[in-house]
């Protein structure tokens, strides 16, 4: 397991400069899975009855001639795969004694949505799995690469953990 961390800043709350963790954290996905060490990382920044809220994107593939197309939307088999994954990282959690809660949101600009979704959370840190970082010039297009994208747009703290 890697660990990347982008925008190390002070830590937003007292129990976090005391160094006993941060008490809202979100764990996210641009719709991959979250893997076991992305879990283990967020029990890591946890503090003690920290909340997590676990957040995926069921992608949106586009639009035609700048109308939404029907067929460009999530399936119901896609919808189901996520809310699968989010049901089964927050009953992780709360084996670890963790308060956790999550949703599923379509879109297409997932940077965008995780962001506003720790602001809206008021979340301290976000935790995501993510693939290596590629060249910014062909990372640009394409979906592997949205964490690093989160990590460029977000003003919180925010771990890339990546399998190694």
């Amino acid at each position: 397991m890697s660990v990347t961390s982008r925008r190390p800043k002070a830590p937003s709350t007292p129990e976090a400069a005391a160094g006993r963790g941060h008490a809202r954290i979100l764990l996210a996905s641009e719709g991959r899975g979250f893997s076991d060490a992305a879990i283990a990382r967020v029990i890591e920044l946890a503090a003690p009855g920290a909340h997590v809220h676990v957040f995926s994107i069921a992608r949106i593939h586009g639009t035609a001639f700048g109308m939404p197309t029907p067929g460009l939307l999530p399936t119901k088999a896609e919808w189901a795969e996520q809310r699968e994954l989010v049901d089964h990282a927050i009953k992780r959690l709360k084996r670890r004694r963790l308060t956790a809660d999550g949703h599923v949101l379509g879109t297409r600009n997932a940077a965008k949505k995780i962001v506003q979704e720790a602001a809206a959370h008021d979340c301290e840190v976000i935790v995501m799995a993510a693939d290596p970082d590629r060249n910014r010039i062909v990372s640009t297009a394409m979906w592997s690469q949205e964490p690093q994208r989160v990590s460029r747009r977000a003003k919180l703290p925010v771990y890339l953990v990546t399998e190694s």
